[in-house]
């Protein structure tokens, strides 16, 4: 393997970890009440939005024109609403109704909290899809970076460390939460930053000779889709069931103002001819 490609490797790595030191900050406290649980998904959600119109589409419709990059954007949109038809999934049931059947049975408490730890296994899932889709092209950044020279490629691995953090908080909470495993939680967090490295590999070795640019940012602005499609449908009800729909929408104002302020930094720290 080529000295660069093996460079860009272990920089990405130093990224695509970071989403583990988002997990231990989640597994390293005792498990959240449902309201925390909403505010923190109605925040994940936030980032979630924010990569999806303001970063992934928004670069599209830059690189490959507004039309071209809407379509592209829509086309991911409807893929996962035909998809979402067939994944069975539990209704959502407000912390009332838990309250209520505790109240006629025992047993009854325990399937409704069975229901709710599904759903919100589910959004941990959904979350670590999305972030790790999101990671994709972070890596690829990393991999020009580095080409460039190891101090752009440094510079741009450590910016994408701190801005992955949240991401792995976003993945490891909801998890760790469904599951009461702190083993399963750290590693799907750990898991979804190895998005970083694949993209490394990736476009070292396949995308420069067989796909082009047009093509990759197509591809990039159908995930932003996906990715909305996924935080309004199953992320953003959630956080309304369990922190209420005034908090839950601040926490989800709070989450796309950090993760903007995040790839704003994170842009700084790329060359001029580069962007994520």
């Amino acid at each position: 393997m080529d000295s660069q490609v093996l460079v860009a490797l272990a920089l990405s790595l130093v990224g695509g970890l970071s989403t583990s030191l988002g997990a231990l900050f989640v597994i390293l406290n005792q498990a959240p009440n449902l309201k925390m649980l909403g505010l923190l998904q109605g925040f994940a959600a936030g980032l979630m939005l924010s990569i999806s119109f303001l970063d992934l589409a928004h670069n599209a419709m830059n690189s490959i024109g507004f039309l071209k990059g809407n379509l592209w954007f829509f086309s991911g949109v409807i893929f996962f609403a035909v998809v979402a038809n067939f994944i069975p999934e539990p209704t959502l049931s407000h912390s009332s109704e838990v309250k209520g059947k505790k109240n006629k049975g025992d047993q009854g408490g325990k399937d409704m909290m069975k229901k709710h730890r599904r759903q919100v296994f589910f959004s941990g899932i959904i979350t670590a899809i999305g972030i790790s889709l999101h990671n994709f092209p972070e890596g690829m950044a990393v991999f020009l970076g580095s080409m460039k020279g190891l101090r752009v490629g440094l510079n741009l691995a450590l910016a994408i460390a701190l801005h992955n953090i949240p991401e792995g908080v976003a993945v490891a909470l909801p998890v760790y939460f469904a599951t009461q495993s702190k083993w399963q939680a750290f590693k799907l967090a750990t898991l979804s930053g190895f998005a970083e490295p694949l993209g490394v590999v990736i476009v070292a070795y396949v995308f420069p000779s067989s796909l082009s640019p047009e093509i990759l940012e197509g591809l990039l602005g159908s995930v932003g889709g996906v990715m909305a499609f996924l935080t309004l449908h199953e992320m953003l009800p959630l956080a309304f069931d369990y922190a209420g729909q005034k908090q839950a929408v601040k926490a989800v104002f709070f989450g796309m103002a950090f993760m903007s302020a995040s790839l704003y930094f994170l842009e700084l720290s790329l060359p001029k001819d580069m962007s994520l």
